[in-house]
Formats: structure tokens, C-alpha cells, sequence
């Protein structure tokens, strides 16, 4: 299942699409902060090279970038806010939101864990790593994933959610710099983002059919709620 929770089946994947969309246009507003040119800031960079992997609308990227930057003349505020605790079993989760209303998304969140458990700040953080994640494919025939990672100064890999993926692990501070010399090694970055990854995580075989059906359940209700980014989970496999 990998550090990141993704939903499962292609009439999923169709529905969230626009989902996808709206969470990479406030990763893109936040990214704008620091300015509206992707050459002169690498964060924004990064977010706008994965936003048009996925066909992002051009009209609805720079209407993000411009608005995040403030040119539009709109007050554009959101809070980043990390929610800690377990899901059915004991599987730890790291719940990432970006809100414009906290007063919102805490009452949702502690209605959306009641199947599970919410932990308080610290909780659950400790048995993860913060890490920069780097989702690649060969660009070129024969491409070594162990070579590219040491020769663009990856920390770690692990074989990637997509079939023939590779995910690229860094230090947090080396995100951009690991995603701009990999394709000098053989590899195209699918997406790259900083994120968070389980340093014990429970084996999905250790839990039954049913229990692993409950726990999907839980993660996918999670992200389907409308400030959730992204969700972190302590499950491999």
C-alpha cells in the first residue's frame, strides 16, 4: 500500500479526479506565496511540473498561480494542520489538511476518526520520518533505480504505486534538488512532494480480509473530506 494512501479501481480514480485538481490548485496558492515565477521558486516549480502530468487545465493552473500570489486582488489564506491517530487495528495515520476554516475541519475530523482513534499532536508523529517523495519511471531502457538514487543523492527507494515505479526518498531539504538531477540518471518524476513515512509499518497481511476492508473504509472517508491533502498511513503492502 506504500506511506501514502490512494484510493483503489479506475471509477475511483475517474471520480477523484477533480478532486485532484482542487488539492493541487491550493498546493499551487501556497506555493505562490513566495512568488508567481516557477524558475525562481522551487516549491511552486515542483507543484506546477506535477499539476501538468495530470492535464491540469492551463486556465486553472495560472488562475491558481495568480491567485496565491495575490494578483487578483483576492485574500487567499490557508492553514496547514497535520491530525495524528489510528485507524480500525491500530494502523497509524498522518492526516494532512490544508483549510481556510479550522473551526470546520477539526469537528469533521473528529467525526470522521470515531471509527478509529484521534491522537493528539506528538502521538503518532514519532514512528513516522519527514521525508521528500520522489515517484519516477524509466525514461530510457536498462535505467538502474539503486544507481540513480546514489548518483542524484536519494536517501532510500522502494519499488513505486504504479507498476514500474520507482519512489525516490530524500532528505526533506534535498526535494528539488534529487528531482532535478534524476532525469539526468534515466528516470522521469511522475510527482514529487514532501511527505511523510512510516518507520514500523503493520504488514497488510497481518490483518484479515474484513479488517482490512475496515480500514480502507476509514482511510477512504478520510480523504474524501474536502480539506484533507493527503493521508499517511502506517501499512505495507
Amino acid at each position: 500500500m506504500g506511506a501514502q494512501w490512494k484510493a483503489k479501481g479506475k471509477e475511483l480514480a475517474a471520480n477523484a479526479r477533480g478532486k485532484l485538481f482542487g488539492r493541487l490548485a491550493k498546493d499551487i496558492m501556497v506555493a505562490a506565496r513566495n512568488g508567481a515565477d516557477p524558475a525562481s521558486n522551487a516549491r511552486l516549480r515542483l507543484v506546477v511540473e506535477q499539476a501538468r502530468k495530470v492535464s491540469m487545465p492551463k486556465e486553472t493552473l495560472e488562475r491558481a498561480i495568480k491567485k496565491g500570489a495575490g494578483l487578483t486582488g483576492e485574500t487567499v489564506h490557508f492553514e496547514h494542520v497535520i491530525y495524528e491517530g489510528f485507524a480500525p487495528h491500530r494502523v497509524a495515520v498522518m492526516v494532512e489538511c490544508l483549510t481556510d476554516n479550522v473551526n470546520r475541519t477539526a469537528p469533521e475530523m473528529r467525526v470522521l476518526f470515531r471509527k478509529g482513534q484521534l491522537g493528539t499532536s506528538g502521538s503518532v508523529a514519532w514512528d513516522f520520518d519527514h521525508v521528500g517523495m520522489i515517484e519516477a519511471e524509466p525514461s530510457v531502457a536498462g535505467a538502474d533505480p539503486e544507481l540513480a538514487a546514489i548518483e542524484a543523492g536519494a536517501q532510500d527507494l522502494e519499488p513505486g504505486e504504479e507498476e514500474g515505479t520507482t519512489l525516490f526518498v530524500t532528505d526533506p531539504t534535498d526535494l528539488d534538488l534529487v528531482s532535478r538531477a534524476l532525469p539526468e540518471h534515466g528516470f522521469k518524476v511522475l510527482t514529487a512532494k514532501l511527505g511523510y513515512r512510516p518507520k514500523n509499518p503493520i504488514a497488510a497481511s497481518s490483518l484479515s480480509a474484513t479488517e482490512l476492508e475496515e480500514v480502507e473504509a476509514f482511510l477512504a472517508a478520510i480523504d474524501g473530506n474536502d480539506d484533507v491533502q493527503n493521508v499517511f498511513v502506517g501499512l505495507a503492502g
